[in-house]
């Protein structure tokens, strides 16, 4: 597939600003519907978990092989490479309901049933956009590409609450409504190819820096043991929200006070544009008082939050609680994501971000392995098992780094 070798940086950072918001759109939809469409087509709260880690573990493997060998192999091709398996993924839920084949579908496919990044894709983009622009603005690049992937979520969730209610009320069956968005992400996938296809060279590593010696293992060297520190917090954090992605929020709010999906879909179209804006303000706050302490000191109360969410007496304290939670919860993504674009080398990036996409990966797809009959539940043990962890995970955060020279100087 050739791209336009003279389209402008700019060009580029448009692909790639699209590229996310279609993709966070698909997953935006396909997250309100994953449980839901499976409890609805009769499967047991076991076999969702074991799809649900297939879905997670599938993900990480397949991003650890493209993401280490994207900078090598071009980022442009392992961007089609994760569109077609996208297209994969929703394709197989639509053609089957035997669970050989979805587990199979799951495992090889690209899937989110958490609503966030899921695949190859992000670290591979962070990479290019690493190197499109200046250093000084890459936590402000961040921020705005944080904030187009959580305005693309919302909207998918309002739109694929919107698509199931709209099916259910024209007489469709329950399992064939919530099957609705797996369409939507099946075609995202195919548009995904084509804006990977349109990105010019620019985009790939430079050859000086895939020259570089790549001492060690799955493309890092001097990077190494930053990145290894990083990736095991990294997985507690995920691990701890494998327990609370939105998939398990929306089947809970349904089950615990029996909301409809429109206002499921609502309610988390709400929180996604919570999430957005959040991701501009740590930008601000990160200038001033540091990474470090922008990525702890907003994410512990949100932990808070999420462990009084199941202990409200109302569906509308539930949501004004998570709402709460929302508006705070995201503001360590972009600046997690500066901060390690910018502890390494120019040809370890795609590898780094990688590597601690894969741990997050890891630690989220553990989640539904131990939580199994609790992901059907309507009580509270996934938000407090989850916010235990997320707390624990920022105190560890701040032991680890909080004197590190480069965490200090970093904006």
């Amino acid at each position: 597939m050739r791209s336009n070798a003279r389209s402008s940086p700019r060009t580029d950072r448009t692909l790639l600003f699209a590229s996310r918001g279609l993709r966070l759109f698909a997953f935006g939809a396909l997250s309100i519907a994953f449980v839901s469409y499976l409890a609805a087509a009769g499967y047991s709260g076991r076999a969702i978990a074991a799809l649900l880690t297939a879905t997670l573990l599938g993900d990480a493997a397949v991003s650890l092989w493209i993401t280490t060998n994207a900078d090598r192999r071009g980022r442009r091709a392992m961007l089609c490479v994760g569109a077609l398996l996208t297209v994969a993924g929703g394709a197989a839920f639509l053609l089957t309901r035997r669970i050989e084949w979805l587990m199979i579908g799951a495992t090889l496919g690209v899937l989110s049933p958490s609503g966030n990044e899921a695949g190859p894709f992000l670290p591979i983009e962070q990479a290019a956009l690493s190197q499109l622009g200046e250093a000084r603005d890459r936590t402000r690049t961040f921020a705005w590409y944080s904030l187009t992937g959580s305005v693309a979520t919302a909207l998918g969730a309002l739109a694929g609450g919107a698509l199931v209610q709209a099916a259910l009320h024209s007489g469709a069956g329950e399992a064939a409504s919530w099957r609705l968005p797996f369409v939507v992400h099946t075609i995202a996938g195919a548009l995904l190819l084509v804006l990977a296809a349109a990105l010019s060279p620019a985009v790939e590593a430079p050859a000086t820096e895939g020259a570089a010696p790549r001492a060690g293992v799955l493309g890092l060297h001097r990077s190494a043991g930053v990145v290894g520190r990083l990736s095991g917090l990294f997985a507690l954090d995920a691990f701890a929200g494998g327990f609370v992605i939105q998939s398990v929020l929306v089947h809970w709010f349904h089950a615990r006070w029996g909301a409809n999906p429109a206002t499921i879909g609502a309610l988390f179209f709400g929180a996604n544009l919570l999430s957005a804006a959040s991701a501009l303000l740590a930008h601000r706050i990160a200038a001033r008082v540091g990474l470090l302490r922008t990525m702890v000191f907003t994410h512990l109360p949100s932990n808070v939050l999420l462990l009084l969410v199941p202990v409200m007496p109302s569906l509308g304290a539930a949501i004004g609680v998570l709402l709460a939670r929302f508006s705070i919860s995201q503001m360590d993504v972009p600046t997690r994501q500066s901060y390690t674009m910018a502890v390494v080398e120019p040809d370890e990036r795609a590898a780094a971000a990688g590597v601690t996409g894969i741990a997050r990966s890891l630690g989220a797809a553990l989640a539904p392995a131990v939580a199994g009959p609790l992901l059907l539940a309507s009580g509270g043990a996934p938000f407090w098992i989850a916010g235990g962890l997320k707390i624990a995970y920022d105190l560890l955060l701040w032991r680890a780094f909080r004197s590190d020279a480069a965490t200090r100087a970093i904006r």
